[in-house]
């Protein structure tokens, strides 16, 4: 992993048609070892070995770092901060509530939905989660691979080493545990390879799947104009497609209207029950810095000091990807990341942005380029994210809050 081919070595040349031959006789055939099937069951074995090592902190963490605390099973651990409100829209709906009284409002029905459904097995809403966003992130991390390989066609192997670092990413938990991040990526990973194959109406549909699950599919919908426009494959007769995403949103809404009476109870929700009222980017990030800044908050909550800190550092990580981005001319995907950031950026403060660069495919794939081309600074980062993804995940586990 993180190893230089012979094509990507300084100076090399491209092999003539006898070179490429023999290459292929002795390598064993370029198709076979780079055929999307390889890549798949590469990214699937990654998958599975992070799966596993999140389930053993899940036992772990909360023995160790929560003794004299009983833990009947093991889906407590995993019944952390948003995974109750997701389970209560699952168990109770949008016009009943959980006993809290939480505005659940705030939340796009997608994954309650399918927890709901594969609740029906009878393993619990909790345990449902996880099978979701285990089957979500499997995809999604396929998906990423495609993706990576097929913007950067040179750098072969580029896919799994994109999806490694994704399930490595020091925010990682939150790929496995019941939340909307991986069944948000395994729709908007396909949806975006689609677009950049000028497949629209494919693209569209995979949008109007990932607006089910969470806001974030308003900016997708953003970004997936943005490609369209700028894009040497657009279609025009394809785009009546593009209006295909908004249909989820807007019955969402009417639902809503019918359950409490505004079409904007989301966005009433996300005030109330977290903070999100608009706010000036400047004084969000003020607020972020004060939040950021030791003593701010009581000796007992010190893990949100912490957390403040690491959304100013998600914040400067966005901002470097745009520059990129930019540099690039990737219009849409730098459409997609500033819509991200000038979103968590107009809230009361930044919270919640360090979860969401999962959803930042070029991130992941610029960073496994930056690895392929410079291979110590990929094993740097794994030395850097894995230590980072261990903690936040013991942190998830025992109940701190983890962003």
């Amino acid at each position: 992993m993180f190893e230089r081919s012979a094509a990507d070595q300084p100076g090399a040349e491209a092999p003539s048609g006898k070179g490429r031959a023999r290459r292929a006789r002795v390598d064993g055939s370029w198709w076979r070892r780079w055929s999307p099937g390889t890549q798949a069951r590469e990214v699937l074995g990654w998958w599975l070995v992070t799966r596993a090592a999140l389930f053993v902190l899940s036992v772990s963490a909360p023995l160790l770092l929560n003794r004299g605390n009983d833990y009947p099973n093991v889906w407590r651990a995993w019944l952390q901060w948003d995974v109750w409100h997701l389970k209560a829209v699952a168990e109770f709906g949008y016009n009943h509530g959980e006993p809290s009284g939480a505005p659940l409002a705030a939340f796009f029905p997608g994954f309650p939905l399918l927890m709901r459904l594969v609740s029906y097995t009878g393993i619990g809403y909790v345990a449902a989660g996880i099978v979701v966003s285990a089957v979500a992130s499997a995809v999604a991390g396929v998906y990423l691979a495609r993706l990576a390989q097929y913007e950067f066609p040179e750098l072969k192997g580029i896919g799994p080493n994109a999806a490694v670092l994704w399930y490595g990413a020091p925010v990682g938990v939150f790929l496995a545990a019941g939340y909307t991040e991986a069944l948000f990526c395994a729709f908007a990973f396909p949806a975006w390879l689609a677009a950049r194959q000028g497949r629209w109406a494919r693209a569209a549909v995979f949008v109007a799947l990932a607006s089910t699950v969470r806001v974030s599919g308003l900016f997708l919908i953003f970004a997936l104009l943005v490609e369209f426009v700028t894009s040497k494959k657009r279609d025009w007769l394809s785009l009546p497609w593009l209006a295909l995403p908004a249909i989820p949103v807007l019955g969402f809404m009417a639902y809503l209207k019918q359950v409490h009476g505004s079409w904007f109870a989301w966005q009433e929700a996300q005030e109330k029950g977290w903070a999100r009222q608009f706010t000036w980017p400047w004084t969000s990030i003020k607020h972020t810095v004060e939040a950021a800044s030791k003593g701010h908050f009581p000796a007992d909550h010190s893990d949100w000091t912490w957390m403040f800190r690491a959304e100013l550092v998600a914040l400067f990580i966005g901002l470097a990807l745009l520059v990129w981005l930019f540099w690039r001319r990737s219009w849409g995907e730098a459409a997609w990341v500033a819509a991200t950031i000038g979103a968590f950026c107009t809230s009361f403060w930044i919270y919640s942005l360090t979860r969401a660069t999962l959803l930042w495919w070029p991130l992941w794939i610029g960073l496994a380029v930056l690895a392929r081309r410079k291979p110590w600074l990929g094993r740097l980062y794994l030395a850097i994210a894995i230590p980072l993804a261990a903690l936040w995940a013991a942190g998830f586990f025992t109940g701190r809050w983890s962003g």
